[in-house]
């Protein structure tokens, strides 16, 4: 009987709080009046996995109900003397006890500095008879729990478990790793490194970081030493460089060796050259590649042998499987289809590095692909592995121009060209196109005319270009506002509005968003999308470039493209402002080219 009554003081007390209605919580009762004594939930657990209501919005109150006090775990918060902490005490326990605290969601999280032999315990959810039994196995005499909001844990989780033994072995998220062979450099210097990276549990705190980069969604991970014993880890989320973690129990040589040693065609022993390599793990039963680039740097001290190292994660896109899905205007989204779909042509992506011109190639190659068509990619490297492609490897024997030209023997359809980077790859991509072929490539500019200029420059005559290209589409990447904590714009800034583009006429009814930031997001964003400018090559566009003698008017280009509909980057991205998807200062930041 007392159970029943705590269950209906609580479901009335959810009621008051506006968080469930009376109909709820009688057909919670009834779910719980069907289940077994010995498995029954509890009120809580029901309402969250049966009506899907926030978790941290149900337990914050049923903590509050049973006199749980609630502890303020953000990252902002949390000092690396903190993250020590956690680790070592969670490092004494048992590995069945530690499989507990993960499945459970529990954490030692400080000592109570009144009573030093008292430690206090954090999870999602205080009234898990488990908690109980777990928080008896750390190593104090006394504990008191408390109650953190789940994304609070799952956060400071995810610092925490960097460098824990075992952890990769657990996950099942490990790669076989490659030996680093033997050189006689300095014997003992060597051998010194090799002992401390054993001492030290470097191996794992560098597979936890290439699994933490895939599960966040980086595109690169940075290792860089800042000192003799200090080695930081940067992660690149949404186009920004976030610190991940310090590490600074080990010689900086040591993390490089660790990072070398998972890279194959890298020499870990050698220091003094610029090396790329990929290594390729096993991550939550997918398989992730990365690309690595070494070069040395120098430190404060000649005796330290520092190497900057970024790794490049090549992910399968989340999105972009569809052309549909990228986030395309509905001008440039027609012009693109009507290009790609001719049956040969150049179709050019531009724009600069990482701006997701990769991701736009391979959707386009999908959304022309065709059990008779023969499509065959050259890239350097091969980035994303594509069903239904002929994928050519370069090797030593096996250069870029060299299998461009082996391509025009194999009786292609559609050949993908990774980047034009010369004259003599941008002549053979304009020979394919005007031999029947359809070719889909990328170039580095600003935008779609001066991708006309660059060819021009590269030595590639006007009327092979005139009636070679097909499209030329200019892209960026912009983040997306925090759909959790955004907040409106009171008083926005008219004339900053006027100059980045909007007019006079639509400010009194334009509703603008600022970032805020939350521990959802990174300082207000979350995620990206993109916006094209898409310069389909009309008639007028060919007479232009026709009539060319020294020189590509651009901004003749630019004015015909618009007159026949082309949107800039700048107006897509104006588009993205007004539904609310991102801020004004995000677009003039990356539309800046246009003022």
């Amino acid at each position: 009987m007392p159970a029943k009554k705590v269950k209906k003081d609580l479901g009335q007390l959810l009621i008051d709080k506006g968080i469930i209605t009376p109909e709820m919580l009688l057909s919670a009762a009834e779910i719980l009046g069907r289940e077994p004594n010995k498995h029954r939930r509890k009120l809580q657990q029901v309402l969250v996995e049966e009506f899907h209501l926030d978790h941290d919005t149900v337990y914050r109150e049923v903590a509050e109900f049973y006199a749980f006090k609630s502890i303020n775990a953000s990252i902002e918060y949390i000092d690396e003397p903190r993250l020590t902490f956690i680790r070592r005490v969670f490092n004494g326990l048992s590995d069945s006890i530690k499989d507990l605290v993960v499945e459970h969601k529990v954490l030692p999280f400080g000592v109570d500095p009144e009573t030093k032999e008292r430690l206090t315990v954090i999870t999602p959810d205080p009234t898990n008879a488990e908690v109980y039994f777990i928080a008896r196995a750390f190593s104090y005499k006394k504990f008191e729990i408390t109650y953190v909001p789940a994304e609070q844990w799952n956060e400071l989780w995810q610092r925490v478990n960097i460098g824990r033994s075992g952890y990769l072995k657990k996950d099942g998220s490990g790669g076989n790793l490659r030996l680093a062979e033997e050189l006689e450099v300095d014997e003992t210097y060597e051998q010194d490194l090799e002992e401390e990276i054993h001492r030290s549990g470097l191996v794992d705190l560098v597979e936890n970081i290439f699994v933490d980069a895939v599960r966040v969604g980086a595109s690169d991970i940075h290792v860089i030493p800042k000192g003799e014993r200090q080695s930081d880890f940067y992660f690149r989320i949404d186009g920004r460089l976030t610190l991940w973690y310090t590490h600074t129990e080990s010689r900086a040589e040591a993390v490089s060796a660790v990072v070398k040693d998972r890279a194959v065609n890298v020499d870990r022993f050698e220091r003094n050259t610029a090396q790329d390599g990929f290594a390729q793990f096993l991550i939550d039963k997918k398989t992730n590649r990365y690309r690595v680039s070494v070069i040395p740097i120098i430190g404060k001290e000649l005796k330290n042998k520092f190497e900057s190292i970024v790794i490049r994660v090549l992910q399968e896109p989340t999105v972009g499987k569809n052309l549909e899905d990228l986030g395309f205007g509905q001008q440039a989204l027609m012009s693109f289809r009507k290009a790609i779909r001719k049956p040969h042509g150049i179709v050019i992506v531009t724009g600069p590095t990482g701006s997701g011109k990769s991701t736009t190639l391979v959707a386009a190659l999908r959304a022309v692909m065709d059990p008779s068509l023969n499509i065959i990619t050259v890239e350097d490297p091969v980035e994303y592995f594509i069903d239904g492609a002929r994928q050519v490897k370069l090797n030593p024997k096996l250069d870029f121009e060299g299998a461009l030209r082996a391509i025009l023997r194999h009786d292609p359809d559609i050949v993908m060209v990774g980047e034009i980077r010369d004259s003599i790859t941008a002549n053979i991509a304009v020979k394919l196109a005007n031999t029947g072929h359809l070719t889909f490539t990328t170039l580095h500019t600003n935008d779609a005319p001066s991708a006309i200029a660059r060819l021009y420059k590269m030595g590639v005559e006007p009327f092979l270009i005139a009636y070679s290209l097909n499209i030329i589409l200019a892209q960026r990447l912009v983040r997306k506002l925090c759909e959790k904590c955004k907040s409106p714009i009171q008083d926005p800034d008219a004339e900053a509005l006027i100059k980045l583009g909007f007019s006079p006429k639509e400010l009194p009814s334009l509703k603008l968003y600022r970032p805020i930031g939350c521990n959802s997001c990174i300082k207000g964003y979350k995620g990206r999308t993109a916006i094209y400018e898409a310069l389909y090559v009309t008639r007028g566009i060919r007479k232009i470039i026709l009539e060319s003698e020294k020189s590509i008017d651009e901004d003749l280009l630019r004015r015909t493209a618009e007159q026949q509909g082309m949107r800039t980057l700048r107006l897509s991205g104006l588009e993205l402002v007004r539904s609310g998807h991102t801020s004004a200062e995000e677009i003039a930041a990356v539309t800046v080219d246009e003022d």
